[in-house]
């Protein structure tokens, strides 16, 4: 009798383990994000970050407060034949029309950071879903473009936020490499936190109004692009099918 116990323990045991090794395993193909397991429940998880060969790299600015730096950081990846993603809140927007319009003329990508900034790991469902239409109708109106990429504010997420960004047909979008330009630091500072941390399909986050960020983009740029680098839009770098998303969010061609 003992043994039969241990035997139906170590038959759980390896059941349970092919279990978390195939959910793992499973993404949603074409989607927003991957399901993975995370202790007893699952969880999905956005791109962080694409697996590559190619030396490209995709660089992000989050636009919600302030825009009097953003013509300088246009002007400054046009002297690199470099594109970007804006990630632009909804208010942001409403306040700054003429500067969305720039940048989309300027061939730069521009994706939602929601209408009003807020956690929307803490939002209702359909406040969520709110947050993401009135944004993406507020950037169409202006651009007569579909926003297909959209960054979580805090980069906050749950099931429920990817869930509806797989509804609405937008890939969330989070980060591998921090400038942290929002804390303050120097051009410098920040330069050197990009460079040590980026790499093939990295996703680079700043800020289109952090206080040296005009110097930084021009010293980040100019490391990358002497590096053999090529510096694209976020939707330039991901896969837009076929792919998988690891536990690490890191998205996969298949």
């Amino acid at each position: 009798m003992p043994f039969c116990v241990i035997k139906s323990r170590t038959i759980k045991i390896f059941l349970a383990m092919v279990i978390v090794v195939v959910l793992l395993a499973i993404s949603f193909e074409g989607g927003a994000a991957a399901l993975v397991w995370f202790g007893n429940s699952s969880r999905m998880v956005p791109i962080y970050k694409v697996d590559t060969e190619e030396k490209q790299v995709a660089i992000s600015f989050d636009a919600a407060w302030g825009a009097d730096k953003t013509q300088e950081i246009i002007d400054v990846l046009a002297e690199y034949n470099a594109t970007a993603t804006f990630f632009l809140v909804g208010f942001w927007v409403d306040k700054y029309p003429e500067m969305v319009k720039a940048i989309d003329e300027a061939g730069l990508e521009i994706g939602t950071h929601s209408n009003t900034h807020p956690d929307m790991a803490k939002l209702s469902k359909e406040s969520i879903k709110s947050e993401l239409e009135i944004s993406m109708s507020k950037i169409s109106a202006i651009t007569n473009k579909q926003v297909e990429v959209f960054r979580p504010p805090f980069g906050s997420y749950n099931n429920t936020l990817l869930k509806t960004c797989d509804e609405l047909g937008l890939k969330a979008i989070q980060w591998d490499v921090d400038s942290l330009d929002w804390k303050g630091l120097s051009a410098g500072e920040v330069t050197n936190r990009v460079i040590k941390r980026a790499g093939a399909g990295s996703i680079i986050l700043m800020h289109n109004n952090a206080d040296h960020v005009v110097d930084s983009t021009r010293l980040t740029l100019d490391y990358l692009t002497k590096n053999g680098y090529k510096v694209t839009s976020v939707g330039e770098l991901i896969y837009k099918d076929g792919y998988t998303i690891d536990a690490n969010g890191v998205q996969h061609k298949k």
